[in-house]
């Protein structure tokens, strides 16, 4: 018997094999299917950080509301409940 690791390759069993699972629900219905995956264009780029950067600057201009406005915080306040 050899110690260490051996050079040899090693034999894979059918047995092995069979041991692999099938693929079952969304995966087996997916098997079959070819999806690839394209990069956003530019101008698709640009609508999605056009409305991310917009909704930021609504979230602080809402927050600065918030903490300033006693108005709007009782009306945020009496909302939440």
């Amino acid at each position: 018997m050899e110690k260490g690791f051996s050079e040899s390759k090693i034999k894979i069993d059918e047995t092995t094999k069979d041991l692999k699972k099938e693929k079952k629900g969304l995966a087996s219905f997916l098997k079959g299917k070819k999806f690839t995956y394209t990069l956003p264009g530019k101008k698709q780029i640009n609508i999605f950080g056009s409305i991310v950067l917009g909704l930021n600057i609504l979230l602080v201009l809402v927050v600065i509301l918030y903490l300033k406005n006693q108005e709007f915080h009782d009306f945020i306040f009496n909302v939440g409940r």
